[in-house]
């Protein structure tokens, strides 16, 4: 036992700190955690020697804990009366059939590329944020038919390669189209289950036999990073959730935009080589 905690008792505390603050961001901001979770896992399993399934590790595993986050988040936001299930029933069919497929494309890209669309996209993101405002749309209403099919398909693809539950995407995507920015983290933060379970279950077919993956992996999510992190994000995505309605709609946004930027310029520089 001593030899175990003296092994990788800093990677369960690095883990277990990690995990508290994805709860905490998933529910403030309604994104899963995603943003926290790839990185800090990306970065772990690199110092420890894991660098070539580091990333594809690290999207999995971050995928697994969505499930439990959304859920968590989802319920804390709608006691505030805050997600629109509407939204969320129409919506999740496509983001499913788009996370299985992203999923699968993800498993046979290599760590450069991953790192690369995970640092841009979150870019675009960030700057749509903070710059933005709330006067900015493209929209009254979230759209239906072959338009929601398509991005609904899209939004899990990039989700699941990304591995950041959708919440990211879908909060853009539901302020452009007319919601407050309130509503839409409430509501984004539900999508985390239609883009989690599946992309969750694509990684652990495609992944599984992999050399080179951690310990105690099944497929390319690690079961010990799963427990750990989901647990720790159970306990903070309330206090997010409630923090979230306390806070001014612009400051949230430019908040939201600060995190992405961070996380997305240090991403990028990974995929770089730098």
């Amino acid at each position: 036992m001593t030899e175990f905690l003296s092994q990788y008792g800093g990677l369960l505390l690095a883990l277990g700190a990690a995990g508290l603050f994805a709860g905490l961001v998933a529910g403030l901001f309604g994104i899963g955690g995603g943003v926290v979770i790839v990185p800090t896992l990306f970065f772990l399993l690199t110092q420890m020697g894991y660098g070539e399934t580091a990333m594809h590790v690290a999207v999995s595993t971050s995928l697994a804990t969505i499930v439990v986050t959304s859920i968590q988040s989802a319920s804390a936001h709608h006691t505030h009366g805050a997600v629109d299930w509407h939204i969320i029933r129409t919506w999740a069919p496509w983001i499913m059939v788009g996370s299985i497929g992203g999923m699968l494309v993800a498993g046979y890209m290599s760590k450069q590329v991953m790192l690369g669309v995970f640092g841009t996209i979150l870019i675009l993101f960030a700057a749509q944020f903070y710059f933005g405002r709330p006067s900015w749309k493209l929209a009254e209403e979230m759209p239906g038919g072959a338009v929601r099919a398509g991005l609904g398909g899209f939004a899990g693809a990039l989700s699941a390669i990304m591995g950041i539950g959708g919440g990211t995407i879908g909060v853009t995507l539901m302020t452009v189209c007319g919601t407050s920015i309130h509503r839409a983290v409430g509501t984004a933060s539900g999508w985390g289950v239609a883009v989690g379970l599946p992309g969750a279950i694509a990684a652990v077919i495609v992944g599984w036999g992999r050399e080179g993956l951690p310990p105690f992996s099944a497929g390319f999510v690690n079961l010990p990073a799963f427990v750990l992190i989901a647990l720790a994000t159970m306990v903070m995505a309330p206090v997010g959730a409630a923090l979230a309605h306390k806070l001014d709609a612009v400051r949230l946004r430019k908040l939201f935009g600060i995190l992405l930027a961070i996380v997305a310029v240090r991403m990028v520089w990974q995929a770089l080589g730098l």
